[in-house]
């Protein structure tokens, strides 16, 4: 199996983060011998919050409202881990990236750089009260009403807008997958769809 990559994005609560475990289990499984580095944008914007430097400040204020933080910090956190954690040949999975459609073209830039031919974006399409009922059910301290609302309104807003950056690229396999089923039948889709089969 050639290194693949693999782009999450869906609404706060569509299941990418459980998506995203159970490809990188089973890319362990069919490809034993490669790493697979996993990049989650959200966990690293947590990560960062709970320093003390002006900028964790700032992360954790913004975080806190359920506002979106900028683009360089989304492209700070990822292209961090990969300068520091990716190697030569590894699988990568980006979740919860890109939020913003400029972001989306300085992503693009990585997989020509590390040589990872047809990304493959996976879309989770789930509706806005099936999001709201995940979220809460989810019990996670930045999961109050109103930063929901926000996040949700947000995601219309920006993270629709990086979906056409893929939607028709030659360069990427978009598969937009029904994320309202039950997770294995969701689960199942992407392996299908995804010629992982």
């Amino acid at each position: 199996m050639s290194p693949r990559a693999f782009i999450f994005i869906g609404m706060s609560g569509s299941g990418k983060g459980t998506q995203a475990e159970m490809l990188i289990k089973l890319l362990k499984e069919r490809d034993p011998s490669r790493n697979v580095l996993y990049v989650q944008t959200g966990q690293g914007f947590r990560d960062l919050s709970k320093g003390d430097s002006f900028t964790a400040r700032k992360t954790r204020t913004v975080l806190e409202a359920g506002d979106l933080l900028p683009e360089f910090m989304a492209i700070h956190v990822w292209s961090d881990m990969l300068v520091g954690d990716y190697r030569e040949g590894d699988h990568i999975i980006f979740d919860g990236t890109p939020r913003k459609y400029h972001e989306a073209g300085a992503l693009d830039s990585v997989f020509d750089f590390y040589g990872l031919n047809e990304p493959t974006v996976i879309y989770l399409d789930i509706g806005h009260d099936e999001a709201v009922k995940r979220l809460l059910q989810r019990k996670r301290e930045d999961d109050t009403p109103a930063s929901i609302e926000e996040r949700l309104g947000w995601y219309k807003k920006e993270v629709t807008e990086a979906l056409k950056f893929f939607k028709g690229n030659p360069n990427y396999l978009f598969l937009k997958i029904n994320g309202e089923g039950s997770v294995q039948k969701i689960y199942e889709d992407i392996v299908k769809r995804a010629g992982l089969e």
